[in-house]
Formats: C-alpha cells, sequence, structure tokens
C-alpha cells in the first residue's frame, strides 16, 4: 500500500474500504490506484485548496459560532449496485410507510384504534398541529422531500438510525461534494460506473409542482427561507437557482383572501406551491408563534383553503419523533403488508411499564436520546459518558419517561479520512434523500455521508464538528462522465449576496425566474 496508508489500522467496527489489513475491497481498488501515487502532503494540499475554494464560494457552515467550509473528505464512500438497491427500497418503503401514518393521525386514526401505536405518543407530542387534521393535500403528498439516516452495523448490516421529514437539509452538500470531486478525480468518473446526483432539483421541481393546487395551470412555486442569518441558507440558494424559482422571505409574500402573493418589482403575482424551509412553529404567527417576524401571516389559512400547498406539510413533526421511530417497522406491516427492508437499531421505550427500569439499570451501556432531538444535542453514549453525566440523565429520563429513547450502542462503520497527512478510520453514516411526487417515491443515489472527525466519536453531525464523504452509487453498463462545472473555474457554484436597498432593508423580489 502507498505511504499513507501505512500506518492505517482497522477499528472495532466494519470498515468500507478494507476487508482486512493490506486487502481493499473490490470497489475500492480504482480509488486505492489513483492514492497511491500521491504524496501526503500533496492530497493534504489538494484538501486545504478544496476548503478555501469552498470558503470563497460560500459553501460553508456554522459551527462554535463560526461559519468554516464545508469538510470534504478525499476519499469518497462507495456502494455498490447491490447495496444501493437495498438502500434504495429500504427508504421508499420506509417514506411510504410515514406518509400512510400521517394520513391516518390525521384522518380516521386507524393504526390508534387497532392499537398499532398508542394515543398518548400522538397526543403528547409537541408537533400534533389540530390545523392539519382532516386536510387532504393534492395527490395525498405530506412528505415531499424525506433524509433517512442509516448505519451499517458491526456486521455490515445497514440499519435506520432516524427519519427526517419535517425540513431534512444536507442535499446541497451532497451536490457540492459531486462537483469538487470531479474535479479532484476527474478519470476516476471515467473509470468507475458512478450514478450522477445532478438530476435532484429537476426531481424536486417536478414533485412540487405536481402537488399544486387544483386548477393552477402554470403553477409558481418558491422557496421560503427564514433569511440569511439561517445556517442552511446556501443550500436554499442553491436549490432555488438550481430550480429556477425565487428565493423568498416571509416578508415577501402577502396573503389575501386565502391566497398567497408573491411581491416583485412587477407587482405582485400569485404563489401555488411553497417549498418551506422553516419550522411549523415560525411559519405564520396568526396559526402557531405570534412572535415570529420570519413567516407570513396567513399562509397556513391559505393551504387550509386549499389555494397553496405548503411543502413539507404542517404538521409532520409526528412522524419523525424518536419515539415513532420505534414503532414504524410495526407500521410498515400495518399499512403496507410488507417485511421492513431495512431494520431499525435495536430500541427501548422508557414510558413503557417495565422497559423504564431496564434503560436506567443500563443506562451506562445504552444510547440515550432526546425524542426531539436535532444535531446531535442531548445524546448521551452511555459507554463513554462518566459518572455525572449518567446520573444528570438517568435523573432526566425518570423525570420524563415520554421524553426519551434508548438504543444499543452500534460500532457505525469506518471509512478512511484524511486527518493531517494520514489516513485514519472515521465512523460514518448515510443519509440518503429521497423525492415523493404522489406517484412515486424516487431516493438520489448516494446521499450524504457525514464524517466524525475526531477518533472514536460517534456523533458524526457538522453542527457537532462533523464532515463529509462524497457518495459514489456505482451502476451496472457504461460509465458517465461526470456533469461538467459550468459554474465558475473552481466548478463550485457562486451564490448571489442578496441584495439592499439604500437604507440597508432587503429588496423586494424581482421577477423573471423562469418556472420549469
Amino acid at each position: 500500500m502507498a505511504d499513507i496508508f501505512d500506518a492505517y489500522a482497522l477499528a472495532d467496527a466494519w470498515d468500507e474500504m478494507f476487508e482486512r489489513p493490506g486487502e481493499v475491497r473490490t470497489a475500492y481498488e480504482p480509488v486505492l490506484a489513483a492514492l497511491q501515487p500521491i504524496e501526503p502532503s500533496e492530497l493534504r494540499f489538494r484538501a486545504d485548496q478544496m476548503a478555501r475554494a469552498f470558503t470563497d464560494r460560500g459553501v460553508t457552515y456554522a459551527f462554535a459560532g463560526e461559519e468554516r467550509p464545508w469538510p470534504l473528505d478525499l476519499v469518497p464512500r462507495i456502494l455498490d449496485a447491490l447495496e444501493w438497491d437495498l438502500i434504495q427500497r429500504g427508504v421508499s418503503q420506509r417514506v411510504r410507510a410515514l406518509e400512510a401514518y400521517l394520513a391516518d393521525a390525521y384522518g380516521p386514526a386507524r393504526a390508534f384504534e387497532d392499537g398499532v401505536v398508542p394515543w398518548r405518543l400522538l397526543l403528547n407530542s409537541p408537533h400534533f398541529h389540530r390545523a392539519a387534521h382532516g386536510v387532504e393535500p393534492p395527490g395525498g403528498v405530506r412528505i415531499h422531500v424525506a433524509g433517512i439516516d442509516l448505519v451499517r452495523d458491526e456486521a455490515g448490516d445497514f440499519r435506520v438510525l432516524e427519519d427526517n421529514v419535517r425540513v431534512p437539509s444536507g442535499v446541497s452538500y451532497v451536490i457540492e461534494n459531486r462537483r469538487a470531486m470531479t474535479r479532484i478525480f476527474p478519470s476516476l468518473f471515467s473509470e468507475q460506473h458512478v450514478v450522477p446526483v445532478d438530476g435532484y432539483a429537476q426531481r424536486l421541481l417536478a414533485a412540487l409542482r405536481a402537488a399544486a393546487p387544483d386548477g393552477a395551470q402554470d403553477p409558481r412555486v418558491v422557496v421560503l427561507t427564514p433569511g440569511p442569518s439561517n445556517a442552511a441558507y446556501f443550500e436554499h440558494a442553491l436549490l432555488a437557482r438550481l430550480m429556477g424559482v425565487q428565493l423568498v422571505e416571509g416578508h415577501d409574500l402577502v396573503c389575501r383572501g386565502n391566497r398567497v402573493w408573491m411581491r416583485t418589482t412587477r407587482g405582485e403575482v400569485p404563489v401555488h406551491v411553497v417549498y418551506r424551509r422553516l419550522d411549523d412553529d415560525f411559519l405564520d404567527p396568526l396559526h402557531f408563534r405570534p412572535d415570529s417576524v420570519i413567516g407570513c401571516p396567513g399562509i397556513m389559512s391559505a393551504a387550509l383553503a386549499g389555494h397553496v400547498t405548503l411543502a413539507n406539510a404542517v404538521g409532520n413533526g409526528i412522524a419523525d419523533d424518536k419515539l415513532l421511530y420505534t414503532y414504524v417497522p410495526d407500521l410498515i406491516r400495518y399499512y403496507l403488508s410488507e417485511e421492513p427492508v431495512l431494520p431499525n437499531v435495536e430500541s427501548f421505550r422508557p414510558d413503557e411499564p417495565g422497559q423504564l427500569e431496564a434503560v436506567l439499570d443500563q443506562i451506562d451501556q445504552l444510547v440515550v436520546k432526546p425524542v426531539d432531538g436535532a444535531g446531535g444535542q442531548g445524546i448521551v453514549i452511555g459507554p463513554k459518558a462518566d459518572a455525572a453525566t449518567l446520573e444528570r440523565t438517568r435523573k432526566a429520563v425518570l423525570a420524563d419517561p415520554r421524553g426519551f429513547i434508548a438504543q444499543r450502542p452500534v460500532a457505525l462503520s469506518t471509512s478512511p479520512t484524511l486527518a493531517g497527512e494520514r489516513m485514519a478510520p472515521r465512523h460514518i453514516d448515510l443519509r440518503p434523500f429521497a423525492v415523493n411526487d404522489g406517484n412515486d417515491v424516487w431516493v438520489l443515489p448516494g446521499g450524504l455521508t457525514r464524517v466524525a472527525l475526531q477518533e472514536g466519536n460517534l456523533i458524526v453531525n457538522s453542527s457537532q464538528g462533523g464532515g463529509s464523504k462524497d457518495t459514489w452509487v456505482l451502476a451496472e453498463g457504461p460509465a458517465e462522465p461526470p456533469a461538467p462545472a459550468a459554474e465558475g473555474a473552481s466548478g463550485l457554484p457562486e451564490v448571489a449576496p442578496r441584495q439592499h436597498g439604500p437604507d440597508g432593508t432587503p429588496t423586494v423580489v424581482q421577477e423573471g425566474a423562469q418556472q420549469q
């Protein structure tokens, strides 16, 4: 092996690249061959150059109160066609089951009457919104976009770790990671049959237009963002530009007569679909938090009247509650009459009689998660926690059993990752993104592979200092050439800054972007 791998020692987990020391998995042979001639210092230089290009182009994320370049590791994560077929079927099945659950929970509630899911799970959820009850969305779609987090366990089997069906983020980095890697290793994309990811925006736009209310002849779609201060603003701007639709803030929209209009320099124009990238609580101060200044007053009433579609739907939070996660295999059997393609991680429900005592007795051997946590916040990994942390966690679970789940620790699979000027194993997960147009659940080939950059760490979230890898799905048949980098010499897109008027306030949105 090349010098950069000489000190590479396999961890106590499934390694994505090596079957055993010195024996590379078949799919990774071309990658290893490409890396072997490169000096470690040269590889580090390429990584630093890429980070500077990301910073210049605004491909950043917020960590510890500062903007940092998006961390992309140079070693891709590779999935062969059989592995991807399993993932694709499992993610699609999961989305279909959660879609059925949402329709049931906000409708006839059959699963609750039949005892599949307890009523308390719904009625105690802070994300259950009575305003969504009885609403029949166009095409029956509430989950237009989903991000399903997967891990590979010690035996090499994929398991679902979490469902995200409210405002899943990260797909922009999938697109950016691929653009960067096609410039760094262009020959590999000619040799390997890597499925492209550049069709995501077109798929998303088609699904959003399909979700338009009845009677909209040429549906107008907008992306609603909280604004430039939001950590995911880069993604909002990128998706709006790739779809050819307007990026708006709450004050760019006005509701009148239960219809939504967008202010432009040419007057007001109707809006039919709002791909909203802000939480339910901040969406409409007339229905939710009255102190919200980033939402649009009246937009929920327009949605209830059937004159505008909100994507994703309001109230979806009941479907990615981590306690509901433990029931999803049963929901798949109940609604779809199928066996789960992808299993869950073994989990415990402290709110059930008998399980609370089991969790408290084994708390030093389990991973404890708040059911409403995000970004890795609040997770306690028992085997790595100190006595004081375990005691605080024990008291918190005892005080609010409904607020937590516990899971068996899983040694997330590892992948070679550049650490300084050497390769070291780092734990990874995978977030595939699914788009639902009402007829089909399409899964973007690959998804976002997140990396825990600190040695031994199992928290992969970027908000906790994690990084990422480009995820390659290998297809059978001839290799497809990489998409041309048409947005500047670096191949990285440039997000135009939001314009401001002479008084420093944002200008109104200018009409003119073509709806595709």
